[in-house]
């Protein structure tokens, strides 16, 4: 039998030889959503950064696969192909670049020719309907003036365009007023119950509970001094919104960091 899922298997990661990920465990399986939360420092967005091949992250040990396929000696353009995508906290601005060929330039490279521009700008359409976005933003700079709400938004659109196996979303809802908020979660659950959508594995990172409210996760990690040191089902998203990470901090590490 084939192996399926993204899988990671203690993976350890350093930033100039500082060691971050201190041997992570995890698999996130097509069709599910995983959670993984943590305070501020614990190492979840090095973990976002260290899969999809940042040069400034350093792999010391352990593996990630996709699918049976090992994606660490890949370049980051090959993982792309292979399936994976990432979501970034904060989307960088490319001015001059329109977003309707950022996104046909993404899809190019990363599924080759398989739509023709015809069928490719049906695809978009859909799409723009789907998530309840205006077809303004196709004629626009990707994310140059853009406010954080759409920026956000225009990474869920680059989500469902390019249809990956599995998507790793870092702090979606960072920085977010509650419209903005509520807006990306509604295109988030749209994307989720799409019929793309119910076959990629979500993993969404995040450090509050909020963006939970709008896609509920199957499964809740919580990370903290680089290692995952609790799982457990939605009750404990829901547990961290009443009680914060304190008593996770003081039942797991003794209170200590």
């Amino acid at each position: 039998m084939s192996q399926t899922g993204l899988q990671i298997d203690d993976l350890r990661v350093s930033v100039a030889e500082t060691e971050i990920l201190r041997g992570i465990d995890l698999t996130v399986e097509r069709g599910r959503v995983h959670a993984l939360m943590g305070p501020n420092g614990s190492g979840k967005s090095t973990l976002a950064f260290a899969m999809t091949g940042h040069p400034n992250y350093t792999v010391t040990g352990g593996s990630v696969t996709l699918d049976g396929e090992e994606l660490l000696g890949l370049s980051p353009d090959k993982r792309a192909k292979a399936g994976l995508f990432l979501s970034f906290q904060y989307p960088a601005a490319i001015p001059g670049v329109t977003v309707a060929n950022f996104l046909r330039s993404a899809r190019q490279s990363v599924r080759g020719g398989d739509l023709t521009p015809a069928k490719f700008r049906q695809l978009v359409f859909e799409k723009l309907d789907l998530l309840n976005m205006d077809t303004a933003f196709l004629g626009r700079y990707v994310n140059d003036g853009f406010s954080g709400g759409e920026k956000k938004r225009l990474e869920m659109l680059q989500l469902a365009i390019l249809a990956p196996k599995y998507a790793v979303l870092d702090e979606t809802d960072s920085g977010l007023d509650v419209d903005a908020l509520a807006a990306v979660g509604t295109s988030l659950r749209a994307l989720r119950e799409s019929d793309d959508g119910k076959n990629t594995g979500f993993l969404i990172i995040t450090h509050y509970p909020r963006i939970l409210q709008h896609v509920p996760a199957d499964v809740v990690h919580v990370m903290m001094e680089g290692r995952i040191v609790k799982s457990g089902g939605p009750e404990l998203a829901n547990e961290i919104e009443r009680e914060g990470y304190d008593k996770i901090r003081e039942e797991v590490l003794g209170g200590v960091g």
